[in-house]
């Protein structure tokens, strides 16, 4: 059982047994970290996470605004719900679209 995934967020208390799971399995995290909003959830333990950003077009001396979207799994010891500000975490692919783990719950 793992204690911490790298980074400083709270660790649930409730214990679960997903085997994707960063806090309660060996599912290894690394990489890149983002903060977003969940804008859909699905059945198979999915969200999809969405947030805003801006690029700078120097042709234009303009900014761009733009939309990221990725899928991330949903760890059983988490509840969360649609428009909850989480951090997700790039691991080990789940599925073909899934590269990212909710780490954490913003309030």
């Amino acid at each position: 059982m793992k204690s911490s995934v790298g980074i400083k967020v709270e660790i649930p208390k409730q214990v679960c047994k997903d085997k994707h799971c960063p806090f309660h399995s060996e599912l290894s995290t690394h990489g890149r970290i983002f903060d977003g909003i969940i804008i859909k959830k699905n059945v198979h333990k999915t969200a999809n996470i969405s947030w805003n950003r801006q690029i700078y077009l120097q042709k234009y001396e303009r900014y761009e605004k733009k939309r990221t979207r990725v899928k991330a799994h949903i760890p059983e010891c988490l509840s969360v719900d649609v428009g909850t500000k989480v951090r997700i975490m790039e691991c080990a692919p789940i599925s073909k679209t899934k590269h990212f783990v909710i780490v954490g719950v913003e309030k």
